[in-house]
Parts: structure tokens; sequence; C-alpha cells
């Protein structure tokens, strides 16, 4: 497996590596283009200088002599200040004189017959580029040469041709120069990179091994370890760090609620099926007297119904909690009083036999809002269910729905025990009952508000609860259509 510190030293170096190679070449070619033009440019006018200068000394003296002061000064002037050297010659490509750069000398030698024949085609009349003419020079210099002609008459004459030739050293100096600091920048910067990667690199793949580690342990079991130290970095890594912490804890309050809800669920099981069992033996063995079986079968009979009454809640909850996970519920418009008035109705044995009143304050209009009526119904009736579960015998509740700032807020009241403050929070847990109705509360699950809270969290909605001084509220709003 390849490491990200590698991948990412390895994308660096390349980088740099090509970045330096097109710089280079890019300075190579600039700076030959440069030279050469200055070079050829120079060679070329002092060709010209020198080849006017020739052809008038011709016609005054009708020949050349080396021995002429005048033009062995001019032209070892011109050899010095140009660093140039130049060669005089006839018509057939015969050195008559050159210079070293310094002195001007006569000198044999032939031209190379490809450049005298270029310098004397009268369409070319001239030859410009690198060569060292046949071996007469050591390396190949940048060469010019023009023909000396003079008119005569209506002749032109061709008498001769000079050239000129500039070294190219000081390119290959250039070059050897720039090569050399190229390689010692190169070098320079690879060891930064190198130690700029490794420093970038251990910032960046710490926490990714930290991270990697916590995971390993996750799946070990280990739900309590954490990602700490990189909050004040506010970069990718701080929010992947963020995001992972809270993953974490979302993990951890997942298995404790899986550890809790599996307790909780052995444990109400446990109860039905212990009562269950123990009547039936004690009906089968002789233990209950006949005259109490019928007794003992109607605890069996309610305890199974209990038991059924626990798992078609579970099968709820798992609808609930799938239809949270995968897409919003669908939502449709319905009348909220007549939903609350058919609960009510189906409620009416119950609220009678434990002498309650109701007293109801909602709209003569029909109430539309948002949601799913069967949802929504179960909502209103688990909590008047509840209502007239722990309300005291002969109290009333209290059913109210008004309009207010785009909500229908609906508010059920009974009069009963007080429930302590710091069960409040914990009514909508799974299987949670209050301390003081478990001894009333013997057909209950503890999973009726926690069904309303899941059903109003998928809408989107609040429920509230309060209890002071006997009387507990709950409240919950819905969205007007």
């Amino acid at each position: 497996m390849r490491s990200l510190y590698r991948r990412q030293l390895t994308m660096m170096v390349s980088i740099m590596l090509l970045s330096f190679t097109l710089l280079a070449g890019a300075f190579m070619l600039l700076s030959y283009r440069y030279i050469i033009g200055e070079t050829r440019d120079s060679v070329i006018r002092n060709a010209g200088y020198i080849s006017s200068f020739t052809a008038t000394y011709y016609r005054r003296y009708l020949t050349l002599d080396v021995q002429d002061e005048f033009y062995s000064s001019y032209m070892a002037s011109i050899a010095m200040i140009s660093n140039s050297h130049i060669i005089v010659a006839d018509s057939t490509g015969k050195i008559l004189f050159s210079t070293d750069g310094r002195q001007f000398y006569a000198q044999e030698g032939q031209l190379p017959e490809d450049i005298v024949t270029q310098v004397m085609d009268e369409n070319v009349g001239a030859y410009n580029g690198m060569t060292s003419l046949g071996g007469l020079y050591p390396e190949r210099r940048y060469t010019s040469a023009l023909p000396v002609t003079n008119q005569i008459g209506p002749l032109v004459v061709t008498q001769g041709m000079v050239l000129v030739a500039a070294s190219a050293s000081n390119l290959n100096a250039m070059w050897s120069s720039t090569a050399t600091i190229f390689f010692f920048s190169a070098v320079v910067v690879f060891l930064i990179s190198v130690i700029a990667s490794t420093l970038t690199s251990a910032y960046q793949t710490r926490p990714l091994n930290e991270m990697a580690e916590a995971a390993r342990k996750f799946g070990q079991g280990e739900f309590d370890i954490r990602v700490t130290g990189y909050e004040d970095r506010c970069d990718e890594v701080s929010d992947l760090a963020e995001a992972f912490n809270s993953m974490a804890n979302s993990l951890e309050k997942v298995e404790s609620q899986r550890a809790e809800f599996i307790a909780n669920v052995s444990h109400e099981l446990k109860t039905p099926m212990t009562t269950i069992a123990g009547f039936a033996e004690g009906i089968l063995d002789g233990t209950i007297p006949p005259e109490r079986e019928r007794e003992s079968l109607e605890i069996v009979v309610s305890e199974t119904r209990r038991l059924s009454r626990l798992v078609r809640r579970m099968l709820d909850l798992s609808r609930l909690n799938a239809l949270a996970e995968s897409t919003v519920t669908a939502q449709e418009t319905f009348d909220l009083t007549e939903v609350m008035s058919r609960v009510l109705i189906s409620l009416e044995t119950k609220i009678t036999d434990r002498q309650l009143d109701v007293d109801v304050q909602m709209p003569e209009d029909k109430l539309m809002v948002w949601g799913e009526p069967d949802s929504i119904t179960q909502v209103c009736y688990n909590l008047l269910d509840n209502a007239a579960k722990f309300a005291a015998p002969g109290t009333a509740i209290s059913v109210q729905i008004i309009k207010k700032d785009g909500k229908a807020h609906t508010t059920i009241r009974n009069l009963g025990a007080t429930i302590p403050p710091d069960e409040l929070p914990l009514l909508f847990e799974r299987f949670h009952k209050a301390d003081y109705s478990r001894s009333m509360d013997r057909e209950g699950v503890g999973l009726g508000l926690y069904i309303v809270k899941t059903i109003l969290g998928n809408l989107k909605e609040n429920i509230t609860v309060t209890s002071e001084d006997g009387v507990t509220q709950f409240h919950f709003t819905l969205t007007l259509a």
C-alpha cells in the first residue's frame, strides 16, 4: 500500500523536476536565440563594413596590400572591437589575409567550396551560419561572408570576399554556468521539498492514523474513544475530526440505547411470561385449587394480552424508525378536530369507567392541518389514553385546540399525581415509566410516549410536557394547511 507521504512526495518532486526542466529549457532557448541574434547582427554588420571598405581600397589601389598600415590597422581594430576573426579571400576562395583577433597578416588556405559558391551566387550573394570553415577553426563559429564588388563602367566585378567569424564560447560558458546554477538550485529545492513534504504529510496523516486506530477500537466495542487536539486547525482535518467525534457520539448513544432496549425488552417480556408460566404450572400440578382456576386463567389472559400489546408496540416502533431512516413521511391535509373527536368517542368507555369529565375547547369549523391522519390519530389516542389512565377518579380531562402563528396548538391536561421534574425529560424514552405510575399502570409497556415523540419528530413538529401541583399537561403542534 502506497502511503500518503510517498504519494505527496512523488507528486511534489515530479512537479518540481518538471518545472525546473521547463524553466531551464525555456531559458536556454531564449538565451540561445538572444545571443545568436546579437552575434549574427554584429557579424553581419561588421562584414558589411569590411566589404565596403575593401571594395573602396580596391578601387583606389587596384590591389590589396597587407603591409599597408592604414588597411591593416583598420582590420585589426574591427577584429579587436568585435572580438572576431576576419578573413579576406579572392573570388575563388583562396585566403589572402586573415586576423587572429588582433593581428592582420597574410595566410594561405582555401575556403570551403559550398561557402564560396553561395557567396559568389548572384541570387544569394552572402553566407550566414555556424561553421568551422572546413577545419580552419577548431570549433564552430558564427560566420558571415560577403562578396567584395566594384562597378567598372556598366559591369559589376566581384574582386573577392570577406568573412567575419565570431566565437560562440560565451554562449557555451553561459550554458555551463546556467547548468551549474540549475543543478545546485534543484538540489536545494529538492531537499527543501522533501523536508516540507515530510512535515506536511506528518501534519496531515497523524489525525487520519488516529481516526483509523479509533475506528478499529470501535470495531472491538470501545465506543468511548475520541479524536482530540485538532479543534484549532480550522481546516478540513478539523472538520473531519469533528464529524468523526460526532459519529462516535452517535455510535455510543446507539450502542447504549441498544443495550438499554435489549435489557428493557428482556425485562418487559420476562414479567408476563413468568406470570403466565407460573399460573399455568399451578393449574396443571394442582397447586392452584379448582375454585381459583378461573381467576388464575383471567390473569393469564390479561398477561397474554399485555404481551401482545408489547409486541404490537415494538412493531409500531420498528415501522416508525424505518420511516424516519428512509424518507420523509408523506403528508396530506385533514381535519384535526374530527380526528380528536373520534379518539374521544373511542375512549368513552374508559373515561366513563373512571368517572372522568371531559372539557373540550376546539374550533367549531374544520381545522385543516398537514400530517399523516393515521399517525396523528395514534398520537391523540396515546396522549388521551395516558391522561385517562393517570387522572384521579372524579376529575376532568381538558382538551384544547387553538390556532396561533400558522400552527395548530393542541393541549391535553389531567389532574393526578405530580411527575417529579427529573422524570419529565425521560417520559419520551423507550420503556420508561415514571416511578409513581408503576403500581397504577399494569397494562402499559412504556412505549406510547416514545411513539408519540417519534411521529411528531418525523413531521418536524414539537411536543412538550409540564407537571405542577398535580396538573400534567402535554402540548404539541401541527402546521396549518
